[in-house]
Formats: C-alpha cells, structure tokens, sequence
C-alpha cells in the first residue's frame, strides 16, 4: 500500500518551486489532459471548473463531466478561473499559464494564494520561448506523462491511484508496441501528423520529430518526413507530397477555430486538391484518423500508439 501524503508537498515544477500545505479541495483545470488524469485518480468530486477541450471526454468519465462547470470551451479568463475559488490551478500548456501565460501568470496566481501545476509533458524536454507551440529540445517520452500523474497523485494524497494509472498506461503502451512488431511492414514506412491549418490549401499544422506523434512513429519503426524539432511547424503541401508519406494521419476534434479542424474538410481537401490528391497515401486510402488530444503530449498520446498500431495492421503495403 502506497503511503500517505505527507504535507507540505513541495516540488518544482517547470522551474517554479511550489509548496503545498494540504490536499486541494477545489480544481480548476486549463487543459484536457490535466482534466482526464485528474478523472483518472478519481478526483472529479474535487474539481470545479475545467477549460480548453479537443475532443468529447473519455467515456467513463461522461456523468461525472456533465456536473462539472465548463468554464470555456478554449481559453478561460483569468476572472473565470479565480471566481471559481481554486485551491489549485492544473494546467496543461504552459502558454496559458507562464511567464506570458494567455490566461495568466503563475505569479498572478501564487499572489491570491492559488497553487499552478502545469504537466511536465509540455515543459520537460521543451522550449516554450520560442513561441507558437514551442520546440522540443530532446524527444518526448512517456516518462513524463507518468511524472505528472505520480506528483499529482502525491499532490491530492491518492498514490495508490497513481501507481495503478501508471501500471495500466505501460502495459496499453508495451501491447501497442508487440501488435506493431508483429506486423508485416515495409522497412522505410513513413508518415506525416496533420493537426489542422488556418485555412484548407495553405500550410498545414503538422508534427515535427521530437513531439508525441513522434514518439508514437519512433515506438511503430515508422519514419516522420517532417524533420523539424518544432512541436507543430507549418510546411507546404509541395514538400509533403514530393516526400510522399505512406500514412498520413489526421486529427479530429470538436474545437473549430480554423476550417481544417472538420476532419470531414481535412479528408475531402486530401481527395480534391491537385497537389495532394497525387499523394500514395490518399490513393490507397491510408488516411488514420486520430483524436487531436492524443497528438499532444498526454495520457491519450498512448491511446493515439494503440489506435495507430491497430490501423496499420489493418493496411497492406505494395
């Protein structure tokens, strides 16, 4: 049995040392990554607010969502958030909650007394400076999906829960892995991550090398065309197409900011375009869709490897 919590907890978490006396009673979430790990521990009844949603919630947690106030679809206001009266602030893109957080400041937080967390996915191994998404500075791993969960879990005093999230997550991870391994696939297999675009036809959102798409191509021996170590970098369909992947995988969400958020867009601008209609991909129909959640890096990024290991095994390659 996994021993209790004992107070205060403190930890640094992306460079800000947090302290925290006591289990938090009251949550706002900015993420649905931060959301779903905190369903996860069975810690619903402690939040009161969440914000910024890709894709419906993970169906065990549906009742349980529907009692819980939806502050925001996307971003929440910092007004939002504090009248919520949280005791901690989980986050899970620093963008919203840094040093030129889109919501607010971690210190604009810290000085009305509410803690920030922000999962270490989006800050271990990751530049967020640069702008835009950020850039990867070494690849991703899963290790700090399981880092969040732990300190969470130690956080709320529910280790046992975290332990048991953990333990499940590598095992769906180890399968996933074994069922792409025991596949027939071409030596070379390639593919490219489309996220979205801010318009169909101009350069797409898609994934660089060292985010959890990449992850996922690492773990299936698959080969990313995209070679920058930017999170999401734009490049034209001309390049895509003369680098001609076999796979392309597309993102489905609910949120509609830009028109190739519609997945339904995103297949028919593959079919009619000029340029990727050409594509061997579109062709021979090896279009995998994926829920944008999982092409960040979150728990779901291990939903993402197992739905992507099942749809290769159900492809042929010539």
């Amino acid at each position: 049995m996994a021993d209790a919590t004992n107070y205060p907890v403190t930890l640094t978490n992306c460079g800000t040392e947090i302290s925290v006396a006591s289990a938090p009673e009251r949550t706002v979430s900015v993420g649905q990554s931060a959301t779903e790990i905190l369903y996860s521990l069975g810690l619903a009844d402690r939040v009161n607010g969440t914000s910024v949603w890709f894709n419906p919630v993970l169906p065990q947690f549906a009742k349980a969502n529907e009692e819980i106030d939806r502050i925001a679809d996307n971003d929440p206001s910092f007004e939002a958030v504090v009248n919520k009266r949280p005791d901690l602030v989980a986050v899970q893109y620093e963008w919203h909650v840094g040093p030129t957080g889109s919501v607010a400041t971690r210190e604009q937080f810290h000085e009305l007394g509410i803690h920030t967390y922000i999962m270490p996915a989006d800050c271990d191994t990751k530049d967020n400076s640069t702008g835009g998404d950020g850039t990867r500075t070494a690849a991703f791993s899963t290790e700090s999906i399981y880092k969040g969960i732990t300190e969470l879990a130690h956080i709320y005093d529910v280790q046992a829960a975290g332990e048991a999230l953990v333990a499940d997550l590598i095992d769906r991870e180890e399968r996933a892995i074994d069922l792409a391994s025991s596949l027939d696939l071409p030596q070379d297999l390639s593919a490219v991550f489309w996220f979205s675009s801010t318009d169909l036809g101009v350069s797409p959102f898609v994934a660089g090398q060292l985010g959890a798409p990449g992850y996922m191509m690492d773990k299936l021996g698959i080969r990313n065309v995209i070679e920058s170590d930017e999170e999401w970098p734009t490049v034209g369909w001309e390049s895509i197409a003369r680098a001609n992947p076999d796979v392309i995988v597309i993102a489905a969400m609910d949120r509609r900011r830009f028109p190739a958020d519609d997945i339904e867009a995103k297949r028919e601008f593959l079919r009619s375009d000029p340029v990727t209609s050409e594509m061997s991909a579109v062709q021979n129909n090896r279009i995998v869709e994926m829920d944008a959640h999982a092409m960040s890096a979150t728990m779901r990024s291990i939903y993402g490897l197992e739905s992507l290991a099942e749809a290769l095994s159900a492809m042929t390659f010539k």
